[in-house]
């Protein structure tokens, strides 16, 4: 629920009050059970909302019933995450890959939005101008998810291209990875000195950059830095995002970036795991980082790792062999860590 709060102030929006109930499943019709939908009702003689938002997606049924009980607008998790990322899309790329998944999330529920409205009569003659505003509507949906499509396998293509030109020039890549708001982005500014967006927002970052960076024994790498996980990440956006993603099946290697202040740290690394074993890219060689260490108690550098060490039991299921410590913002660890990708670069040059 901190969570969930946190992504509707992150797309501008102020949270008076919330509900939780917890039920074996959602009901198929409103998603919550009586009881607390009436509560939920009642809430609103003395809390005035104008949005309900549900940490779930919803079904197209549940969105419309719900909406017509509470006389307000309903969105889902997904909604609210499609929302933030039209926010933050920048790039020509950015905005075609959120508005193909804005599409691919509206189509299966353009019949609650038009429920209002008869459908004319069926058969011969009633096609074209004759048809239901909700047909007309999908058409044209149908319509511009093909076309969005054509535009995004063209970005596909490109970044291909691109991919083939690094690889020409025998430079390793190691794309940076982890739950949103981890750090990534102070951390490839850190390395890299990149002018790339920092913000204590989620998901600041979803386009990616990359930018070449020096390692100690005078080799270079190039760092990527790519769209943060989150919990229950809507599918569309998966899918909408083939582009962006590939960059990370063709990287030499992972960074795993992890907020160590995090109260749901060991939760967002499991998240972060689960998404890669889905990309089937849980085997690629990676280095964890647990970044933020300036934000823990009684740290004041770096080489009090091993105070941070004592209290991370929970993190073990989570730790490859090469871990380090980091600040992105107080620059502790970085050479740790440029170390640290110096040593596995010999591994992926002879695996490849």
């Amino acid at each position: 629920m901190l969570e969930l709060e946190q992504l509707v102030k992150t797309a501008g929006g102020v949270v008076v009050g919330h509900i939780i109930q917890r039920l074996p499943h959602p009901h198929k019709l409103t998603y919550l059970g009586k009881g607390k939908l009436e509560e939920l009702i009642s809430t609103r003689s003395n809390q005035e909302y104008d949005t309900a938002v549900f940490d779930d997606e919803l079904t197209p049924l549940q969105q419309k019933t719900l909406e017509d009980a509470l006389k307000v607008k309903v969105i889902d998790r997904a909604a609210l995450i499609l929302d933030i990322f039209a926010r933050h899309a920048r790039t020509r790329e950015g905005k075609l890959q959120v508005e193909m998944a804005q599409h691919q999330y509206l189509l299966p529920r353009l019949a609650g939005q038009w429920s209002h409205l008869e459908r004319l009569g069926g058969g011969i003659g009633t096609r074209g101008p004759g048809e239901s505003q909700l047909e007309t509507d999908k058409r044209i949906l149908q319509r511009k998810i093909v076309l969005l499509k054509s535009k995004l396998d063209d970005v596909s293509r490109q970044r291909d291209l691109y991919r083939q030109r690094r690889k020409s020039e025998g430079v390793p890549v190691a794309a940076i990875v982890g739950y949103t708001n981890s750090g990534k982005s102070s951390l490839m500014r850190a390395l890299t000195k990149a002018e790339v967006l920092v913000e204590d927002k989620l998901f600041a970052t979803l386009d990616p950059t990359t930018r070449r960076m020096a390692l100690p024994d005078n080799r270079h790498v190039l760092i990527t830095d790519t769209v943060g996980f989150i919990k229950k990440l809507p599918p569309t956006i998966v899918r909408a995002f083939k582009a962006t993603l590939e960059e990370l099946a063709e990287a030499s290697m992972l960074i795993h970036v992890i907020d160590i202040t995090s109260r749901n740290a060991v939760g967002q690394c499991q998240t972060v795991e689960n998404i890669l074993k889905e990309l089937k890219l849980a085997e690629k060689p990676r280095i964890t980082v647990f970044n933020k260490i300036d934000l823990l108690p009684g740290i004041v550098g770096v080489k009090d790792e091993i105070t941070a060490i004592n209290g991370l039991t929970d993190y073990v299921e989570c730790q490859p062999s090469d871990t380090v410590f980091t600040s992105a913002t107080k620059r502790w660890g970085l050479r740790d860590l440029a170390e640290a990708i110096g040593r596995s670069l010999p591994k992926i040059l002879i695996s490849s």
